[in-house]
């Protein structure tokens, strides 16, 4: 599942100039309708674990539930940001498949 969405500072860091704090970027609904279904049992605080590429960078992961949009969430480590030249803000096109 591919789709693009925009990268964000999680709240409890966007005080903070750190360059290391957590970013994520917001799966839209229908690829998070999508990763449920193909999930099965959910693990630790309903953690889904996936395969990740955006640009050049790929990457193994999870994706979390977050309650106040009602899709998952994905971390973009700083690394993956350092490589792709991307910041707060920016739109990122990410490929997501769910792993065994």
């Amino acid at each position: 599942m591919t789709f693009t969405a925009p990268l964000w500072r999680w709240s409890a860091r966007r005080e903070t100039a750190d360059p290391s704090a957590w970013c994520f970027v917001t799966l839209p609904p229908e690829v998070s309708d999508a990763v449920r279904d193909l999930a099965g049992e959910p693990r630790g605080f309903g953690s889904v674990r996936v395969s990740v590429a955006t640009g050049s960078s790929r990457w193994d992961t999870s994706v979390f539930p977050d309650a106040e949009s009602g899709c998952f969430v994905l971390p973009v480590k700083k690394a993956v940001r350092d490589a792709e030249q991307v910041e707060e803000g920016d739109q990122l096109t990410v490929k997501v498949e769910v792993r065994p």
